[in-house]
């Protein structure tokens, strides 16, 4: 399994390149889209990471709790509370 820094890392390096060339380009809206995308998109695989990392550290990876299922299940029904 990738690292959380390395996952972050290609993420920074795919926008850095994008950004770059816009910057060179003199492309001051696209460089202020790619800053907004880059944000939406770190939040986002953040929390990705994170529910990796608990369902990882769970008692279901230890054969002991709940299952996957049953945990994506209860997370499903947390977020769709309003």
């Amino acid at each position: 399994m990738r690292s959380r820094d390395r996952i972050l890392a290609n993420l920074d390096s795919v926008y850095q390149e994008s950004y770059d060339r816009a910057k060179s380009e003199q492309l001051t809206r696209r460089m202020e889209e790619l800053d907004a995308a880059y944000m939406r998109d770190q939040l986002m695989m953040e929390v990705l990471l994170d529910i990796r990392d608990l369902l990882d550290r769970s008692p279901a990876s230890r054969n002991d709790g709940p299952g996957t299922i049953q945990q994506l299940a209860k997370l499903s029904s947390i977020v769709r509370k309003p």
